[in-house]
């Protein structure tokens, strides 16, 4: 009997042992607060994110990542720019090193915009934080919500985030039950990330 009870005490303490690794080091639960996502992601969503991407570095324009925006206060966006890139928007479009990206992401949205563009014109010289470069600085990182017209992104005084901010890539919506999905990268930048990769 006691035997029995020393091996469920080691299981217990292996279990929460196990539980707590993967919680502080490799997945954290978020919600979604507000709809800069949307319909990516709508207000209250649960979400899990891969921390373990960042110190892999396993992380890619086209992703949804969370980062620390402020002390207090942790955004949710998609990652648009890395270091040394050019990014550009004009007439709607995404250019980064000046290939174009489509984001079929954003079809919600530009179906129900008001005015004529839902993406402003824009490069990387714009951007706060970015000193007035054609290219993204090393070290940051440029950030877009889906919900453009509401997002307070790298557009606004957010800017460019760094790194050192980042928490991890969302790999999964466990809840509601009825949206549960898995990764939410975009495919249409295959491309861009491969030519990247190569130089």
């Amino acid at each position: 009997m006691r035997k029995n009870v020393i091996e469920w005490l080691i299981a217990i303490v292996i279990g929460i042992s196990i539980a707590w690794i993967v919680t502080t080091f490799i997945f954290s639960k978020y919600h979604v607060n507000g709809d800069s996502m949307y319909p990516t992601f709508k207000n209250n969503d649960r979400l899990l994110i891969n921390k373990f991407s960042i110190s892999m570095d396993s992380f890619s324009r086209g992703d949804v990542i969370v980062f620390h925006a402020t002390k207090d206060k942790d955004y949710i966006k998609r990652l648009i720019g890395m270091p040394g890139d050019k990014v550009r928007y004009k007439n709607d479009r995404l250019y980064i090193n000046n290939q174009y990206v489509k984001e079929p992401y954003l079809n919600y949205n530009k179906q129900h915009k008001i005015g004529n563009q839902l993406t402003e014109d824009f490069d990387t010289a714009d951007i706060e934080h970015a000193k007035q470069q054609q290219t993204i600085p090393k070290g940051k990182y440029l950030v877009l919500g889906d919900n453009r017209a509401i997002s307070k992104d790298s557009r606004s005084s957010l800017g460019l985030i760094e790194k050192e901010d980042v928490v991890g890539k969302v790999s999964m919506r466990y809840a509601p039950l009825d949206r549960l999905d898995f990764g939410f990268y975009a495919d249409s930048f295959d491309k861009i990330n491969k030519i990247s990769a190569i130089e």
